[in-house]
């Protein structure tokens, strides 16, 4: 029987800026990842997030991302991979900080956006980041782009890495995400976003943009928090997923 984790980028909100959605989605999801205030989010924020996650025994992640508030995050800088170490570690300790006074474990790491996008690219800045996890928690889990280098960069260290599709985004003919700057890179139809993901899980195969089939190893389902119809679209994926008998677990947790 096949066995995913659905995954969501929470704890967005930071000063009068406000995810109204965050709440209503945990219970729905199996890991949260939690943003630690370089592109998102903010020390009460964290907090809260962080309480509402236990609470609903959702695994815990940090969501490390860029300095680039105004941009969310999703503004690709010329970093090195040094940089990229001292971003992620300082972002780990700020969230590890907040659920360790809660009791909790933090479960794994997942890179925030133009971050993502160009660890998955460059095989030096995924190993800052791999080697960054590893240093301060080699126990916890790398949530990567599925065939990307980061995925690689864990492996070779002995980082336990989680392969990450998308519920609502498109492919291109190699597994690589479409740019958010191209035209029909956000599936906007949730009926095409729920095909993927049924055809990720139970058969390994995503279709590009071209119309190809690709290969590609779905563990654990992105969702985001900041979209439209967040709240709706979870309760989808999660309907479908388990009419279809797929169990949802987040990776080395059973319930």
């Amino acid at each position: 029987m096949n066995t995913v984790d659905i995954n969501c980028d929470l704890g967005e909100s930071y000063g009068v800026y406000r995810m109204e959605s965050d709440e209503s989605i945990l219970p729905l999801i199996t890991s949260a990842n939690i943003a630690c205030g370089f592109h998102a989010g903010d020390p009460a924020t964290m907090r809260q997030t962080v309480q509402q996650a236990l609470e609903h025994q959702v695994a815990i992640g940090a969501h490390p991302g860029l300095p680039d508030l105004q941009g969310f995050g999703r503004r690709r800088m010329d970093i090195t991979p040094r940089e990229a170490y001292d971003m992620v570690v300082y972002q780990m300790g700020a969230l590890n900080a907040f659920v360790r006074s809660y009791g909790g474990r933090m479960h794994h790491v997942k890179p925030h956006g133009a971050l993502y996008n160009m660890a998955a690219e460059d095989d030096r800045l995924a190993e800052g980041i791999a080697e960054a996890i590893y240093k301060v928690q080699p126990e916890l889990y790398l949530y990567g782009l599925a065939g990307s280098a980061m995925i690689e960069a864990a492996d070779r260290i002995g980082l336990r890495s989680v392969s990450e599709v998308f519920a609502d985004r498109t492919y291109g003919p190699y597994g690589k995400l479409t740019p958010r700057s191209q035209p029909g890179a956000v599936i906007q139809q949730t009926e095409q976003a729920l095909a993927q993901v049924l055809r990720m899980v139970k058969e390994g195969i995503v279709v590009s943009t071209e119309g190809t089939p690709v290969s590609i190893k779905a563990e654990t389902i992105c969702i985001h928090g900041d979209g439209a119809h967040a709240l709706a679209f979870a309760q989808e994926i999660r309907t479908l997923l388990e009419s279809e008998g797929v169990n949802l677990f987040a990776p080395g947790i059973a319930r």
